[in-house]
């Protein structure tokens, strides 16, 4: 009965939604008009006053131990970054003691006797650093195999995963998703964040991964099929629009994009009464445009809602011409949040490098750097240096790169 429920509330939020949409971008525009482009928000944003954000992408490889964490931020306070993106959950599996997911393949899938996160928030305020919880959020597992833990997703709710319209799940190898569609997979998604947000003192919560994970890959092959097309899916998008996916692809893609941004609409909601001090920011494709016809992705709704207090475009090309371009489809918006560029560091020349960061300062004032390992090695269970074939890169790249990172932080 409550399942039904819910689908009917799902077909009444598609009715209404373009309306709703209209309606937010006028007070949107206004609020622009009042405030102006950036500066509007900045001084409430990540606790650290008016300064730019120079934030650092650290993923749940990183660190293994309290003694790494506290070396992870260590490292990043003495590069110049004012900003850790933390990531403490992957694949439905989580870098912290959880009442509704299991532990981090990455800690053996059981409790390493601390607290990751908890660990991190300490450490990153000891140092006067601004610490968001990085979450991929539709991901629901990967991996060649399944997981081996009945608790997880994959286990726990095989029907809340992608299938096509043959029935056939979506193959292992890749990101497996959950499916957005799904009321009660979008309470889920809000489940897990309320519990970070409740429970632990981050300054953010940092999504990635909002949006359909349905680029081709290896595992899929040149071709994906068109993801979700099982028949409660295709039921709830009839009884919103009275259509099937192939008599308006149009409204097809128009509906997924709207579940994708309700997950975010809900997260902002529980944020706002959980705890309004804690800034809502996700990574975004540096192409607006593109994301939203390929990946469902609305970056655009989103601010004109101003369901998030930053985006973070993932500007990752190395061709500089690419890079200003899509650098200037951001500013070009006159956004109101803070537009923090990703910068890819992985295995890229310096002085491009320092290039993009200044590309970045000059349009945006804000920039995040993928990854920490780009800089930094990992280290043993000593906390010996993990030297490798990029070890030399690494030392190059911070010869070059953390200097002016530090200036930038002094300025």
């Amino acid at each position: 009965m409550n399942q039904v429920r819910d689908d009917r509330i799902q077909g009444t939020r598609y009715n209404h939604f373009i309306s709703r949409c209209a309606s937010v971008s006028l007070i949107a525009l206004a609020t622009l008009v009042s405030t102006g482009c950036q500066g509007g928000r900045w001084g409430l944003f990540g606790g650290y006053g008016a300064k730019p954000i120079r934030a650092i992408w650290v993923t749940r490889w990183d660190y293994k131990s309290p003694a790494d964490i506290a070396r992870v931020m260590d490292n990043c306070k003495n590069a110049g970054f004012n900003t850790v993106l933390f990531q403490v959950r992957g694949n439905g599996t989580v870098c912290y003691p959880s009442k509704i997911e299991p532990w981090a393949d990455e800690f053996g899938g059981r409790d390493p006797g601390f607290d990751p996160l908890a660990v991190a928030c300490k450490e990153a305020h000891r140092r006067g650093l601004s610490l968001h919880a990085w979450v991929n959020v539709i991901p629901g597992w990967r991996g060649d195999k399944p997981p081996s833990n009945p608790r997880q997703l994959f286990n726990a709710h095989p029907e809340w995963f992608w299938h096509d319209a043959a029935g056939r799940r979506q193959p292992l190898g890749w990101y497996c998703s959950v499916n957005p569609c799904y009321p009660e997979v979008r309470k889920y998604l809000v489940s897990v964040m309320r519990e970070i947000v409740a429970k632990y003192s981050v300054d953010g919560l940092h999504l990635d991964y909002m949006r359909f994970p349905n680029e081709a890959n290896d595992s899929s092959g040149p071709t994906v099929p068109d993801y979700p097309r099982d028949r409660r899916t295709l039921a709830l998008f009839k009884r919103a629009t009275g259509k099937t996916p192939d008599q308006s692809p149009a409204a097809w893609n128009a509906w997924r994009t709207e579940a994708i941004t309700q997950v975010v609409r809900d997260i902002h909601e529980m944020i706002r009464k959980v705890d309004s001090k804690v800034k809502l920011t996700s990574a975004v494709s540096a192409s607006p445009d593109e994301a939203k016809r390929n990946y469902f992705q609305d970056a655009r709704q989103w601010i004109s809602e101003g369901l998030v207090d930053a985006v973070y475009p993932m500007n990752y090309d190395s061709d500089m011409r690419v890079y200003t371009k899509r650098q200037t489809v951001w500013t070009s918006m006159r956004p109101g949040v803070p537009v923090v560029t990703g910068v890819m560091f992985d295995k890229r020349d310096g002085a491009k490098v320092v290039a993009q960061v200044d590309g970045a300062a000059r349009t945006g004032t804000h920039f995040a750097a993928f990854a920490y390992n780009s800089l930094f090695e990992r280290t043993d269970r000593s906390g010996r240096p993990i030297m490798d074939g990029q070890s030399s890169s690494r030392a190059a790249l911070r010869k070059k790169v953390i200097p002016h990172i530090r200036s930038l932080a002094s300025s």
